[in-house]
């Protein structure tokens, strides 16, 4: 049994109007809104539900939060899986996070042997 097996969950998305609120979503309703509403706002790219997994991975990514606490949130078995959501990070971003880290600082002496 995986990781991700233990993690049992509810439905994801519920209807916020109308007579059915406060109701689960048919998958199928969940993915032809997100479709709307991405043409809506212009998007060229077909969108579907499983994205927003990918886009909470990167948003947690950009705020800090350890892999490790990214990976239980998703309910990844493997860190790989949850390191391949994060692909959505711009390389220049993963440049300008290094550059700007404080170099490491040292005692010149550290690690040396004294005869």
């Amino acid at each position: 049994m995986s990781t991700a097996a233990s993690y049992r969950s509810g439905r994801c998305f519920c209807v916020l109007h109308g007579p059915s609120r406060g109701r689960p979503w048919a998958p199928a309703a969940v993915r032809r809104e997100l479709r709307r509403a991405g043409a809506r706002a212009g998007v060229r790219r077909r969108l579907a539900p499983h994205q927003l997994r990918h886009a909470h991975a990167v948003e947690m990514a950009h705020e800090g939060v350890p892999l490790v606490v990214i990976q239980r949130q998703l309910g990844h078995a493997h860190l790989g899986i949850t390191s391949s959501y994060l692909q959505g990070i711009d390389s220049a971003e993963i440049v300008d996070s290094v550059h700007h880290r404080p170099a490491p600082v040292i005692s010149a002496s550290a690690g040396l042997r004294t005869p």
